[in-house]
């Protein structure tokens, strides 16, 4: 029986107008390695950004790699706070969804790649942290557990007292996907800005979320 639903956070519950990642890291988050004496050039970056390369992977080129990522954390939270304060930073208008879940005694999590702190941000910004029963973000004891890595979706589990086939993960990437079938969890693919391939259930918002939730309950 389904006992609860693990989310992802960006570009699932809320997105972020205007966006590009190479000009954020080269206008807010470059100068910021630079005045700690760190090089980093956005080709490496991004390759374990995506996880094209293990996070840890800067280690090769003498950066550690908790103090570089608590940095760049420390600047996107600045960054999240001025889109916020711009109105950048939007809610998707079907959130409201999550409280129909909670009604049908659902335990709910958030599962994030960002850290703790500006996820915490994103979701109380919009009132959504009060939905959820557990709320993680990237673990910088394990930067490379987050998604695709099954890592903080088995934490999740843990945390809330759930089996694998107890939950659905709802996510709008493929990272998303892998990260849930890596934990033996079945997944669901928003189809928020196309469609990623492999997961169990295809919704087109959250509102046929808690339809198909209804049905496997």
């Amino acid at each position: 029986m389904l006992r609860g639903v693990i989310f992802d956070v960006d570009e699932t519950l809320v997105y972020y107008e205007g966006y590009d990642p190479k000009r954020w890291f080269e206008e807010w988050v470059r100068p910021e390695l630079e005045r700690h004496g760190i090089s980093l050039d956005y080709g490496l970056y991004s390759k374990t950004a995506r996880l094209e390369l293990p996070r840890t992977y800067v280690r090769k080129v003498g950066i550690n790699p908790v103090e570089l990522w608590k940095i760049i954390d420390a600047v996107n939270n600045r960054y999240r706070k001025k889109m916020l304060a711009e109105g950048k930073i939007k809610a998707f208008p079907d959130v409201s969804a999550l409280g129909e879940l909670k009604k049908l005694n659902l335990k709910l999590a958030a599962v994030s790649n960002a850290s703790l702190e500006n996820t915490l941000l994103v979701l109380r910004a919009f009132e959504l942290d009060k939905y959820f029963d557990i709320i993680l973000g990237k673990d910088y004891s394990n930067l490379d557990g987050v998604k695709p890595s099954p890592y903080l979706i088995q934490k999740a589990l843990e945390r809330l007292n759930l089996r694998p086939d107890e939950a659905l993960v709802v996510g709008d990437s493929s990272n998303d996907i892998i990260a849930a079938h890596g934990a033996g969890v079945k997944a669901v693919n928003v189809l928020r800005f196309g469609k990623a391939d492999g997961a169990d259930y295809y919704v087109k918002t959250l509102r046929e979320l808690v339809e198909l939730v209804k049905s496997l309950i």
